[in-house]
């Protein structure tokens, strides 16, 4: 049986009718068609499909539809503004840290969430803050530089 659903995603209120035990990554994906979050695992153990809800990070691929309900959630695509990208998705395309871009929206999501927490981070706290992610294409540290420079764009480190 099908549940409204009222949410904020990306500052705008949205409502959809679905399975309340429907998971969170098919809602926005296929419902609010913001596909911009992709699914890796659908195990929730390489973070491409991450999102903040009432900002805490989380799979969105292991979270029920029903969860969402009442609640503000940003994916990727609130992170740029229209054709403008932001400083932690400018540096990942400056840096390398985007190579087939299957784990970068998760893995941008993963550094906004950590720049909210920590403005200034230090090193293991970006390791940290990026460990729920997997990546096979990078070897991590084009990933581990775009967030440094990210945050040296900020002011900051």
């Amino acid at each position: 049986m099908n549940t409204e659903l009222k949410f904020n995603i990306n500052g705008k209120d949205t409502s959809c009718k679905t399975y309340p035990m429907k998971r969170a990554l098919d809602v926005i994906r296929e419902e609010c068609e913001l596909t911009g979050t992709k699914e890796g695992c659908g195990e929730g153990e390489c973070g491409a499909c991450s999102i903040i809800i009432e900002g805490k990070l989380v799979n969105s691929c292991l979270i029920p539809a029903i969860q969402l309900n009442n609640k503000e959630i940003e994916t990727i695509e609130s992170l740029a503004n229209e054709n403008t990208l932001n400083k932690i998705q400018s540096a990942f395309l400056k840096y390398g840290g985007a190579q087939c871009g299957f784990c970068t929206p998760g893995m941008v999501m993963a550094a906004t969430n950590l720049l909210k927490e920590y403005p200034n981070p230090n090193e293991e706290q970006i390791k940290e803050g990026l460990a729920g992610n997997i990546c096979r294409c990078t070897g991590y540290m084009k990933i581990f530089t775009s967030v440094i420079e990210a945050i040296k764009l900020e002011g900051h480190l």
